[in-house]
């Protein structure tokens, strides 16, 4: 298999061989730079960079495709040094942090005492309605129908413990 960019010179096999790994490189780059995770562009840029290598073990021989390896790392090592040395990464790092909770604010509106519906059966526990807002609740340990009137006894975290409001 050939790839080649002009005719079968040796001036041809290596413009397609330096070709090969510098685009490899600067894939590898932007896979790295611009377009984190591992997508197509760093994959596309690992095959480049192989098959310039493999294309001069194969056309150049051994020793010349060992020195092209090592340049290619050379070269990769010295880019990444300087990227890093540049601090042009920083632009792209994080630098705060997200110190917040899923349900911070969600039990700020219930306290003891409020009052509600059962929108499901509590078998203990089960689904309430307090001020047009479902929760999560417990009863004290029975069975309350759906539909019941409901009032909150104790709040712990987001545990909430409630009991039936008896009509008399």
């Amino acid at each position: 298999m050939y790839i080649g960019v002009t005719s079968n010179t040796p001036m041809g096999d290596w413009i397609s061989i330096v070709l090969l790994i510098v685009i490899g490189i600067v894939l590898i780059y932007f896979e790295l730079l611009l377009v984190p995770g591992t997508t197509i562009v760093g994959l596309v840029g690992v095959v480049l960079c192989v098959v310039g290598i493999y294309l001069t073990y194969e056309k150049h021989g051994d020793a010349t495709g060992n020195w092209v390896l090592a340049g290619s790392v050379v070269l990769s090592l010295i880019g990444l040094f300087y990227s890093f040395r540049a601090k042009s990464w920083e632009k792209f790092s994080l630098k705060t942090s997200n110190r917040s909770k899923v349900n911070e604010n969600y039990f700020s509106d219930i306290s003891i005492g409020i009052e509600g519906v059962a929108l499901s059966d509590l078998k203990p526990i089960g689904k309430a309605d307090f001020k047009n807002k479902a929760y999560e609740v417990r009863s004290n340990g029975g069975h309350i129908s759906s539909g019941s009137q409901i009032r909150v006894t104790k709040v712990s975290g987001n545990r909430i413990v409630v009991e039936l409001i008896t009509t008399n």
